[in-house]
């Protein structure tokens, strides 16, 4: 296969750790947790209220080891470069300047674990443009990443490419992400399984927390 891909026969069906345990060099990234997603806004995502319990559960596991990301809109229409300008004017209603105060915050839940739990802003899908995040966790010895949040198919499925892409070992708690679209969720799950056997494992939570102590 094509990149040192490849696609591994059977992989849906295998339970736990294929790498080994985890350790002191593991971190939670969780991505977009916020507000601005958990609450009737026209970037709603439905699944996050049922999923929320779950990263709940990750977060309070290891507070101390989990960075939570937030996604910070243009401030109005028209700004942003290339795509993002019309991406902007396609959704103003969703910039700042036209949000109620406080929707680009954490859910409640999630806000009280900070500190310890560190947040790190970003204006596009991918936290990676910062590069704060792999040098925070450099710093601190991190070389596997357990990553929860919203969306599976846009700023989770940037998060994992950029945490591939930089050799990080990958762990997905599958309960603990969220989507707006069940077929594109299912997709990426897929995508993981048959073509990233090398960099992603796809375990339930309740196998990360019996592995994470």
């Amino acid at each position: 296969m094509a990149h040192g891909m490849e696609k591994a026969c059977g992989m849906e069906d295998e339970k736990g750790l294929r790498f080994g345990p985890l350790t002191a060099s593991c971190a939670h990234l969780c991505i977009d947790m916020q507000n601005i997603f958990a609450g009737k806004t026209e970037w709603h995502t439905p699944w996050m209220e049922r999923v929320l319990p779950v990263v709940e559960r990750i977060a309070n596991h290891n507070p101390e080891r989990t960075i939570f990301t937030r996604f910070i809109p243009a401030t109005r229409p028209g700004e942003g470069r290339g795509t993002w300008r019309r991406y902007y004017e396609r959704w103003a209603d969703m910039t700042l300047e036209a949000l109620p105060p406080g929707m680009i915050d954490l859910v409640p839940s999630l806000a009280r674990l900070v500190p310890p739990a560190r947040v790190l802003d970003k204006k596009h899908y991918s936290p990676w443009v910062r590069p704060e995040l792999d040098a925070m966790l450099r710093e601190d010895g991190i070389d596997t990443l357990v990553i929860s949040g919203a969306e599976t198919d846009v700023c989770v499925l940037a998060a994992v490419l950029g945490a591939v892409d930089r050799g990080y070992r990958i762990i997905i708690p599958t309960d603990a992400l969220c989507s707006s679209s069940d077929r594109t969720h299912d997709a990426l799950l897929t995508l993981y399984r048959e073509r990233y056997g090398q960099q992603v494992e796809t375990i339930t939570t309740d196998e990360l927390l019996e592995a994470w102590r």
